[in-house]
């Protein structure tokens, strides 16, 4: 390979990495997951509006439950990636969180693990498209896209949600 293509190369890649960063970040052509929560009123974030499927709370735990399984699938921790059972153990068990300090650590967890996930993204020398020795072939950029797309959709449905509640400017 040419220097000039090794180089072009290189930069493509850093500019996909900051593309997929910001892409997680959200913000760009929707809301935010930040902004989605900021200051959600805490007597709504339980409640199930006709005709929601959901309570805020089942969304936001449902994000930080699948994005931390797409973490942990993406970066194993020791012991290897364990699957857990589609669809019951990717939403809790209520629709009201326990507390409002369950809602604040559950939307803390979803920003920490989405920073190390960018954290992978982001490290020198990772191949981005080099399939994992584990699954049928997925690789770091198809789980960044993945929890982009996922996020996206939930986050939207949390916007839905503060409009059906009157909680949404």
């Amino acid at each position: 390979m040419a220097k000039a293509e090794a180089k072009k190369t290189v930069s493509e890649s850093e500019e996909l990495r900051t593309q997929l960063v910001a892409l997680l970040d959200g913000g760009q052509a929707h809301v935010s997951f930040a902004d989605a929560v900021k200051d959600f009123p805490v007597e709504l974030r339980g409640v199930v509006p006709k005709g929601a499927a959901h309570s805020a709370w089942e969304v936001v735990e449902h994000i930080r439950i699948a994005q931390r399984d797409i973490l942990d699938f993406s970066a194993p921790p020791t012991g290897g990636y364990q699957a857990m059972a589609w669809p019951d153990a990717y939403w809790p068990k209520t629709a009201a969180p326990a507390s409002s300090e369950a809602w604040d650590r559950a939307v803390a967890e979803v920003q920490r693990d989405c920073d190390t996930f960018k954290k992978l993204i982001l490290k020198p020398g990772v191949d981005l498209a080099k399939p994992f020795l584990w699954g049928t072939g997925q690789n770091l950029l198809r789980e960044a896209l993945l929890i982009a797309d996922h996020n996206a959709y939930h986050i939207g449905e949390l916007v839905v949600l503060r409009r059906l509640l009157g909680a949404w400017q």
